[in-house]
């Protein structure tokens, strides 16, 4: 809960400090947020290799804590070096100056502190129950809780502290970002033993630990005959024809949801964009004005209310043998995404017909929307990567799961680079086709999700097929 605090509460201002504080035009601002959050997901690959290599769990999400931590703290620096006098500036590129170089550290420490700590405490969740408990998908739903309290809070402690509207005040949404890191990773160091067990009572995430758990799970033989309980000969064994093409599926998965996350990334971006300038934010009645970063925070209160309904929807359509597979949910998860943009359309036509401002409420139900469809899509797929990846793979299977987001993340920044920008007269294009306004650019992310929903349903039955048993 508190990673998700610091990373959601960091993300909800940081396309935002971009365009007001490093004075970023809004297409360099998507392209810089495409390429950092890709970034974010791409190095969780390199953690989960080295947590089953050498470091263990346990090693690898501390240091990751501590790395992520500095991190936040180097973007709460980069906002000490704030000059207003630059204000009327718009920066299509990098000046390199101290304000810059503090952020790029930043996002560079928040990136490799990402890689080790997201792969390792996804997979953690999933070593505390049997392989096929069939708790396991309800127990990543309450999991996704935990996460989307934080993602909850965050925008509203740390947007309501950083996005004032003064630019300098960013520093302190930076460093409430950091000191929930820096919480998140005292209650991993002081409850890890307790709770981070196996059903039969082993620590788990501990190097040396996992593997005498390994060489007691598999008996491996040289060519001689005799009991060989090398770690090492325990994670080189061949693949077995099931085990590829579970770990297929894993693959093939991972391809569809880029285009979920692709769409629905665009919470940080354009969807920003669209609240802070075509959306009614101001209550009359107190004359205030809502932060454009607090919408960020419908999603997660979205997710607390409907993931109980969800992680007892599950079971209940299990009991009566009408429980979707796992490549079903993820391309009703599609649709779902697929019909909050078509409804965001209406709104977005409005913008195009004239008017100044639409009703919050559009990007309220738009929200709602899109976390039916998340609900569908991320805590299944982290508990499907659990059930498919062999054993001794498990963290780099998950780094893999997480490399889809890591397309997607920069897809969605090259993408929102699209957004209709008032400061330029330039049309965009994509394929050839003008992108004219507000309805056009956010049609791209209708079609986009049901055309991948479409496909995936065409080829849900060979993926069922391949999972040999598992769902």
């Amino acid at each position: 809960m508190w990673e998700r605090f610091s990373y959601y509460g960091m993300r909800a201002i940081l396309s935002l400090y971009m365009l007001k504080a490093l004075l970023f035009s809004i297409a360099f601002t998507s392209t810089i947020y495409g390429y950092y959050t890709g970034l974010v997901y791409l190095t969780p690959l390199i953690g989960g290799y080295v947590a089953d290599r050498y470091w263990g769990n346990r090693k690898s999400i501390i240091i990751g804590a501590i790395l992520m931590a500095l991190g936040q703290f180097s973007l709460a620096t980069s906002s000490y070096f704030y000059n207003p006098s630059l204000s009327n500036t718009v920066s299509h590129s990098y000046l390199f100056n101290n304000q810059e170089i503090f952020f790029l550290i930043g996002l560079f420490l928040l990136i490799m502190g990402n890689g080790f700590f997201k792969p390792n405490i996804s997979s953690m969740v999933g070593s505390l129950y049997e392989k096929n408990d069939k708790k396991r998908d309800s127990a990543f739903t309450i999991f996704y809780m935990g996460i989307n309290l934080g993602a909850l809070l965050s925008p509203l402690v740390i947007g309501g502290i950083g996005d004032t509207g003064n630019p300098a005040d960013f520093i302190y949404g930076f460093l409430a970002a950091g000191v929930g890191m820096i919480l998140g990773l005292l209650v991993f160091i002081f409850s890890k033993d307790k709770y981070l067990v196996s059903p039969s009572g082993k620590k788990l995430g501990i190097f040396s630990d996992d593997r005498n758990q390994f060489n007691q799970k598999e008996i491996v033989l040289d060519q001689r005959g005799n009991l060989k309980t090398d770690i090492n000969t325990f994670i080189d064994k061949p693949l077995t024809l099931i085990e590829k093409q579970r770990i297929g599926v894993i693959f093939i998965l991972s391809f569809f949801v880029i285009f979920f996350w692709t769409a629905f990334e665009q919470a940080g971006v354009s969807l920003t964009f669209f609240a802070q300038q075509n959306v009614d934010r101001i209550l009359t009645f107190c004359h205030w004005t809502i932060p454009a970063s607090w919408f960020q925070s419908i999603n997660p209160m979205a997710i607390l209310i409907f993931a109980p309904l969800f992680a007892t929807l599950w079971p209940l359509l299990n009991q009566r043998k009408l429980e979707p597979s796992i490549p079903s949910k993820m391309a009703i998860g599609l649709l779902l995404l697929s019909l909050g943009f078509l409804i965001l359309t209406i709104p977005a036509g409005m913008i195009d017909q004239g008017f100044t401002a639409v009703s919050p409420l559009w990007l309220i139900a738009i929200y709602v929307m899109f976390t039916f469809g998340e609900l569908c899509i991320s805590p299944i797929g982290l508990s499907m990567v659990s059930k498919l990846s062999p054993v001794r793979f498990i963290s780099f299977m998950m780094g893999v799961w997480f490399l889809s987001a890591a397309a997607s993340n920069i897809m969605a920044g090259l993408l929102s680079a699209l957004y209709p920008d008032p400061n330029t007269h330039i049309t965009p294009h994509l394929f050839g086709f003008a992108i004219t306004g507000f309805h056009d650019f956010f049609m791209i992310f209708v079609l986009m999700s049901a055309i991948s929903a479409f496909i995936l349903i065409l080829i849900r039955k060979k993926l069922v097929k391949m999972m040999h048993g598992i769902v």
